[in-house]
């Protein structure tokens, strides 16, 4: 097994799910100088690269340079939209190689410009104090609905993005969060997931899939007290920037409650915080985001 960090490929053997093995291969970078990666996108015909996949790509580049410790926090912006057209570059700064701490910054570039910075830290385990708040209360995930059958009222207004396998098996807690309803409803909801299917032993890569799903769902909290959802006319929503620390060891292809809130939102920026459970209780990752939600067309937009 190689060492978290050390300069290789990620294996992309996947046990069950072909739409997860895709999943590791689009965090598979291709290394064609030192400290330089190439990424690329999937053929999903999205109008711009989804902000975890150049997350969870960054998170890879950065982690192929580090020889000791495992990541612990990154805090990342979303500078630009990207293509998902052409690849995307991914150049790593070694800013420090420390006995306890490593700390890498990387960019991701296209056309010459940059979309996307991320600084990750990386720390080599020790034995210290320890605390956790408690995991709130959520009906297990096998007691819950799959992703279709939660969703299978909207499927025509989904369309090609209800019917495509998903390399992520989410079950949602309660009511679908992406659509509006009849009323508002408190900004909080809850999300269980996992990798759909078995992932290798390697620590960062479960960490970049965790990188991945965390962008997936987080901004969603931010739109339920308006009553908006996503594909609203006049309604445009984008990452700005994104926050993780890594606490306790997980795998990604064990079920994790992901918790989410938004305490505030306004000049047309929304905040959300995420705390990622698993299964038994233990708090693996806090996530903190802060998005851009914009009418485009206010008369359009409004509930």
């Amino acid at each position: 097994m190689h060492k978290l960090g050390a300069p290789r490929r990620l294996s992309c053997k996947v046990m069950q799910a072909k739409p997860l093995d895709d999943l590791v291969a689009l965090l598979d970078l291709e290394k064609i100088e030192e400290n330089i990666f190439r990424g690329h996108s999937p053929k999903e015909h999205r109008l711009r690269v989804f902000g975890g996949q150049v997350a969870g790509q960054a998170l890879v580049a950065a982690g192929r340079t580090v020889q000791v410790g495992t990541v612990h926090s990154l805090h990342a912006y979303f500078l630009r939209p990207g293509d998902p057209e052409i690849p995307i570059l991914y150049l790593v700064d070694r800013i420090r190689d420390g006995k306890s701490f490593t700390t890498r910054r990387v960019v991701a570039i296209q056309r010459g410009e940059a979309i996307f910075n991320l600084s990750a830290s990386f720390h080599k385990d020790e034995v210290g104090i320890e605390h956790q708040a408690p995991m709130p209360y959520a009906p297990a995930p096998t007691t819950l609905p799959t992703f279709k059958e939660k969703f299978a009222p909207f499927a025509d207004r989904m369309g090609e993005w209800y019917s495509r396998p998903r390399p992520l098996d989410q079950r949602y807690v309660g009511e679908p969060t992406m659509f509006e309803t009849s009323q508002p409803r408190p900004p909080r909801q809850q999300v269980w997931m996992r990798a759909n299917g078995t992932l290798p032993d390697d620590p960062l890569l479960h960490a970049c899939i965790i990188a991945y799903a965390s962008d997936m769902t987080l901004l969603d909290s931010v739109m339920l007290p308006h009553n908006i959802s996503w594909d609203k006319p006049g309604v445009m929503g984008a990452s700005l920037d994104h926050a993780m620390w890594f606490h306790r060891k997980f795998r990604a292809d064990e079920w994790f409650l992901y918790d989410q809130e938004s305490p505030t939102a306004s000049g047309s920026r929304g905040l959300a915080r995420g705390e990622i459970f698993s299964e038994d209780g233990r708090l693996v990752i806090s996530v903190v985001q802060e998005g851009l939600i914009r009418f485009n067309d206010p008369t359009k937009a409004q509930p």
